[in-house]
C-alpha cells in the first residue's frame, strides 16, 4: 500500500503596516498627503495544521446554489473560507494575483446526482474577488 503524503500548506494572511518609516514619514510631509495604512498578503507556516481531508467526503466547501445565484451567474465565497480551505493550498504569487482583482480560472465538481459528478475546467469558471473582500465563483455556463 502506497502511502498518502499529506498536502503541503502556507497559510495566508495579510499583514498590515500602521506605522511608517521616516522615510515615510518625510515623503508623505514632503508631499501634504496623509500616512494611509498598507497592506500586504503574506504566507505564514500555520500553528495548527492544515484541516484534514476525508477521502470519502474531500469537498470542505459545500453549498446549495439559491435562485439569486443563479440569476446572477456568481456564487460568493465568504473571506474566511477562501482563506481557511482554499488559499492555503495555492501558490502564493496565485494568491497575490487574485487579492489584486485578477480573475483566476480554477476547476470545480458539480457533484449533484443529477450530473454524475461533472467536472468544469478551462476557462469556464473564474475565482475573482469582490469589494468587500469576499470572493465570487463564476457560474456562467454551469447552471441556466
Amino acid at each position: 500500500m502506497a502511502e498518502i503524503k499529506p498536502l503541503v500548506t502556507m497559510k495566508k494572511t495579510f499583514f498590515y503596516n500602521f506605522f511608517p518609516s521616516k522615510a515615510e514619514e518625510e515623503a508623505c510631509e514632503a508631499n501634504k498627503t496623509p500616512w494611509v495604512a498598507t497592506r500586504e498578503l503574506i504566507e505564514i507556516r500555520d500553528i495548527y495544521p492544515a484541516p484534514k481531508i476525508d477521502l470519502e467526503n474531500p469537498w470542505q466547501i459545500k453549498k446549495k446554489i439559491i435562485h439569486d445565484e443563479v440569476v446572477l451567474g456568481k456564487l460568493v465565497v465568504p473571506f474566511f473560507e477562501t482563506f481557511e480551505y482554499i488559499l492555503r493550498y495555492w501558490k502564493l504569487d496565485e494568491t497575490k494575483s487574485l487579492v489584486n482583482g485578477y480573475g483566476i480560472c480554477v476547476n470545480v465538481w458539480d457533484i449533484t446526482p443529477e450530473n454524475d459528478p461533472k467536472k468544469y475546467e478551462g476557462g469556464s469558471v473564474c475565482f475573482r474577488k469582490l469589494y468587500n473582500d469576499d470572493y465570487s465563483l463564476s457560474l456562467h455556463g454551469i447552471v441556466q
